[in-house]
C-alpha cells in the first residue's frame, strides 16, 4: 500500500449490496458513499448525502471495506470528487487489490483519478437542470476502462445525448456508453425502443437496485 497520510473523509454510508448500474451490474459490491455535492440534479435520488455524514479516518474506512471481503468497490456520493481526499482513498483501494469504480457527475476534474479506477462519468442532460456544469475537458482523459452515462428524462434529452455520442466519438473512446431512463420520467421500454430504432452503440440500463430495494438507504 502506498505510504500516504491518513486523512479524514466525510462518509454518509458504507454498505455491501448488488451493483445496480454500469459494467459491473449485478455483482456484489461495497459502496463507499461520500458526503456532499455541488450539483442539484432534478432527478437526484441521493439527496440525503448532500450534508451530514460522519468524519472518518482513511484507515477506518479501509478496515470497514475489508470487513466485507469484497472484490468490487464503488466510490460514490453525492459527488465524491468534491472531497480532495477521495483521490487518496481510491489509490489505497486500488493498492489493496480491489476492482474500483468511481461514480462522478463529470462537473469536477477527473485528471488526477488513479488510472486503475474505472471512471463512470455522467454527462448531465438538459432536463437534469445541471448540463451547464458539464466539464467537457474531462472527456480527453477517458479511455477503455471508463464509462460515460446519460440519464435520459425526455425525448429532447435523448436527441441531445445522441449528438454528444457523435460530437465526442464516445463509443470508440470509452469502454461503455450507458443510457438510463430517469425513473418516473421516461418509460424504460420507450427508451429501449428509441435505442433499437436508431441502432445506437450504447448499453441500455435500468437501476436494478430500485427494483430490488426501492431506494432504501444502505442498498
Amino acid at each position: 500500500m502506498p505510504d500516504l497520510p491518513n486523512p479524514n473523509l466525510r462518509i454518509t454510508e458504507i454498505f455491501y449490496s448488488i451493483q445496480g448500474e454500469s459494467r459491473t451490474l449485478g455483482l456484489p459490491t461495497v459502496f463507499v458513499r461520500l458526503t456532499g455535492c455541488p450539483l442539484r440534479c432534478h432527478y437526484c435520488d441521493t439527496a440525503y448525502a448532500f450534508s451530514g455524514g460522519e468524519v472518518m479516518p482513511l484507515e477506518e474506512i479501509l478496515a470497514r471495506v475489508a470487513s466485507f471481503s469484497p472484490r468490487y468497490i464503488c466510490v460514490t456520493g453525492g459527488e465524491p470528487l468534491a472531497q480532495p481526499n477521495c483521490l487518496v482513498l481510491m489509490e489505497h483501494l486500488c493498492a489493496a487489490g480491489y476492482e474500483v469504480s468511481l461514480e462522478t457527475s463529470g462537473a469536477l476534474d477527473v485528471a488526477a483519478v488513479d488510472s486503475r479506477v474505472s471512471r463512470v462519468m455522467d454527462l448531465k442532460t438538459p432536463a437534469s437542470g445541471e448540463s451547464h456544469r458539464n466539464l467537457y475537458s474531462n472527456i480527453e482523459y477517458l479511455g477503455k476502462r471508463d464509462q460515460v452515462k446519460f440519464v435520459i428524462c425526455s425525448r429532447d434529452d435523448y436527441e441531445w445525448a445522441r449528438f454528444q455520442l457523435d460530437r465526442f466519438g464516445l463509443p470508440g473512446r470509452v469502454g461503455e456508453v450507458l443510457f438510463s431512463p430517469s425513473h418516473g420520467q421516461v418509460e424504460a421500454r420507450q427508451l429501449a425502443e428509441w435505442i433499437i430504432e436508431d441502432n445506437l452503440p450504447v448499453r441500455f440500463q435500468m437501476q436494478l437496485h430500485k427494483y430490488l430495494w426501492n431506494d432504501e438507504p444502505g442498498h
